[in-house]
């Protein structure tokens, strides 16, 4: 038997398809056969887990570039992205001439901070730029839900719209619920997508368990070619672990999520470049080249 090296890993939200990689590891126990004992760690409320990083009280974190750049530290490392979705504004159709006219529009979000708000109306503002007409910030309204979305939008006819939507959920709840919707995502408005999930640690913990982290993404990655390849598998797994009855939605939203995951892992500095550059532009958050190369310099 090989020797076993525990890793905790924590996820950036609560359990949800896009994890399916670690899932898949866990449930065929094929971390187990490659000599790793791994813990997933699922937060119950917001928390910092690059803060956990820090004191080196977990191993591994997942979560989104944005956050990335916001936490920089310089011993943080990012070892991969292995999911990507269009993520956006989902408009309810019927509210888009009153964008078009520059008339008072309410946007429902579950982080209505000023950050945040600022990224929402810089999507709207370039959909608009490249669409001839503009919109002004007084118009935009960013009231302050929780992240179900669609359920929000049904239920109050105020809302014209949602704001950190990801296609694979709201756009597949959406689509299921029969909405007549918009999503403005990267592909209608000219800004970098950043809707993605990173595999992120830091210099002390990968250098003190270089070979444990490196198997860990080499099995991640053969588990995502095994979900990508065997469905019917992947679905099973994920209601198997995550204790829950299928149902249709949630099958949708796994198959339009599998087509999403991302092989090989690997740091890839070129990949955020316009992100990092329209975050500096907009005032959100300004690393230098050497700031930001950095964090994939393994």
């Amino acid at each position: 038997m090989q020797p076993t090296t525990k890793l905790t890993l924590t996820l950036e939200w609560f359990l949800n398809p896009d994890h399916l990689p670690f899932i898949a590891g866990v449930n065929t126990g094929a971390y187990e056969q490659a000599g790793l004992d791994i813990t997933i760690i699922e937060p119950d409320d917001h928390y910092d887990g690059f803060a956990e990083l820090q004191n080196q009280s977990i191993d591994l974190h997942v979560n989104e570039p944005i956050h990335l750049f916001e936490h920089y530290a310089p011993n943080l490392r990012a070892l991969g992205c292995f999911f990507e979705t269009d993520g956006g504004i989902l408009m309810q159709r019927a509210s888009m001439d009153k964008l078009k006219n520059n008339q008072p529009i309410r946007i429902c979000t579950p982080a209505a901070e000023e950050k945040t708000n600022r990224i929402g109306f810089e999507i709207l503002a370039r959909y608009a730029k490249q669409n001839g007409f503009s919109i002004s910030r007084d118009d935009v309204s960013f009231v302050q839900k929780d992240f179900y979305h669609i359920k929000n939008l049904q239920e109050d006819p105020s809302l014209d719209g949602a704001w950190l939507c990801f296609y694979n959920f709201e756009g597949v709840e959406a689509t299921h619920e029969g909405l007549e919707f918009e999503f403005i995502d990267q592909n209608l408005s000219p800004y970098p997508n950043f809707s993605a999930l990173e595999i992120l640690t830091t210099d002390e913990i990968y250098s003190a368990k270089k070979d444990a982290i490196d198997t860990f993404i080499q099995v991640t990655n053969q588990m995502t070619e095994l979900c990508k390849n065997e469905p019917a598998t992947a679905h099973r797994m994920y209601y198997d672990y995550s204790k829950t009855e299928a149902d249709v939605l949630m099958d949708a939203i796994i198959d339009n999520t599998l087509g999403r995951l991302i092989t090989p892992i690997k740091p890839d500095a070129s990949k955020w470049e316009e992100l990092r550059e329209m975050l500096a532009e907009i005032d959100i958050v300004t690393l230098t080249d050497e700031q930001y190369r950095s964090l994939w310099a393994l």
